[in-house]
């Protein structure tokens, strides 16, 4: 089951969903899911419900919403395509860490008043890019975030990044899982490697797993690099991580 939302922000209102299962009779343990660079869509429609039919209330918001409403991808059209990635890219660039900043407490504020969200702390998930908008956020409210969890996640550690998650990661309180694909030239191993190591002088519980031959975007079932077994194996890991910790 699911529901549009709107939710008040800084910078005006993020269009949002709320993912539970059709049994749901009380409020349950709240995870925030972030798409990938694609957006709103229908294979991320499906990924929160799978994760919300676990036992959880998710929350899905539009990334995008200073930009467009809804999907941002035209229908018939991928985000991949020399048409499309450039707005793309563009509305991405807008997310940085002080807006995020704004949106994290956004969401916060949203799964406080909302009825499917029971009290007490969350889970969070990205996949792509947004991989590290949910360890930001984690650091951001290490008091609300018992996990954080990225997928395939793009550019966690560049080396001379001033807005590099290596300089927060020290702040998480909660644990840390990252899935990666197997040679991802958006997340190459000396970066892999310098955010492992951040995260292990930080004292951070945390897991890194290679899943090996899936290449970036191995969770999108609209990409054509769809990886079924990897992401069964992403489902399985996320959903022993949540039972884990909330």
């Amino acid at each position: 089951m699911s529901r549009a939302i709107e939710i008040p922000a800084a910078d005006g209102t993020i269009d949002a969903h709320i993912f539970t299962p059709g049994s749901a009779d009380r409020p349950l343990s709240a995870v925030v899911l972030f798409t990938d660079i694609g957006g709103l869509r229908l294979c991320y429609h499906e990924k929160a419900q799978q994760l919300a039919d676990n036992g959880y209330a998710v929350l899905m918001p539009n990334v995008y919403y200073r930009d467009a409403r809804g999907p941002v991808v035209p229908e018939g059209k991928s985000f991949r395509d020399p048409d499309v990635r450039p707005r793309l890219f563009g509305y991405a660039g807008r997310l940085t860490p002080e807006a995020l900043s704004r949106d994290f407490a956004a969401l916060l504020g949203c799964i406080d008043n909302e009825r499917e969200f029971a009290k007490g702390k969350i889970g969070v998930v990205g996949y792509c890019m947004t991989g590290a908008f949910a360890l930001r956020m984690a650091a951001a409210h290490p008091e609300r975030v018992a996990v954080a969890a990225g997928f395939h996640s793009a550019n966690l550690a560049k080396a001379d990044d001033p807005n590099s998650l290596v300089h927060v990661v020290e702040a998480i309180e909660g644990r840390v899982y990252l899935g990666h694909a197997d040679k991802d030239e958006l997340l190459p191993p000396e970066q892999i490697a310098r955010m492992d190591e951040a995260l292990a002088k930080a004292g951070v519980h945390f897991t890194t797993e290679l899943y090996k031959g899936a290449a970036h975007g191995f969770t999108a079932k609209d990409a054509p690099s769809y990886d079924a077994a990897a992401d069964a194996l992403h489902h399985r890991r996320l959903a022993m991580l949540l039972e884990e910790t909330l």
